[in-house]
């Protein structure tokens, strides 16, 4: 939607730099092209290199969160939280490199929703990294549990890392290989 938009920053914002997964400041009046909008974070390039930036420092870029976006996503009439639900939440997660959600990379290898407490029900996912060295895997579970805790009725979201098996494209769907150019 904002791809390729020029920006100069109007305030400090927190930045986490790509790949390394560092967090740090982008100063205000720093210069850059937006180069991904997708799940909720910008990735934008700026002299340094690649960052990601919240959406809520749209501001800073001059830019307005789009209406009609939430992360919440609504369950079941009866407040039941449906595996479909959970599926869709993940898919507004993306890698910040590489324009596709995570489920369509195949980094999700199971997920799991049950009863926990109070009527709230739990998640557990275990999913892999593109690279096992990949510094962006803190921030990419972070933004699974945020995504998967705005579902409401949720309680407990746990995430694990795991790389066995190892990723690799083969695990992509059909539309993300297209997407990306990895096809066979």
């Amino acid at each position: 939607m904002h791809e390729n938009t020029e920006f100069s920053l109007s305030r400090d914002v927190d930045a986490i730099e790509i790949p390394s997964g560092r967090k740090f400041t982008l100063e205000k009046g720093t210069q850059g092209v937006i180069t991904q909008t997708l799940g909720g974070s910008y990735t934008v390039a700026t002299p340094s290199g690649l960052s990601r930036i919240a959406e809520k420092d749209l501001d800073a870029l001059g830019l307005e969160k789009p209406e009609g976006q939430s992360k919440e996503k609504s369950a079941g009439t009866n407040g039941e939280v449906s595996e479909e639900d959970v599926w869709n939440q993940l898919r507004q997660c993306y890698d910040p490199e590489i324009p596709v959600n995570i489920v369509d990379l195949g980094l999700v290898y199971e997920c799991t929703v049950k009863a926990g407490a109070n009527g709230k029900r739990d998640i557990d996912v275990a999913m892999t990294l593109t690279a096992p060295g990949c510094g962006m895997g803190d921030v990419l579970v972070q933004d699974v549990r945020e995504k998967l805790a705005a579902i409401p009725t949720v309680g407990h979201v746990e995430v694990n890392l795991t790389f066995d098996p190892p990723w690799s494209q083969s695990m992509m769907s059909e539309a993300a290989r297209l997407q990306t150019g990895m096809t066979w």
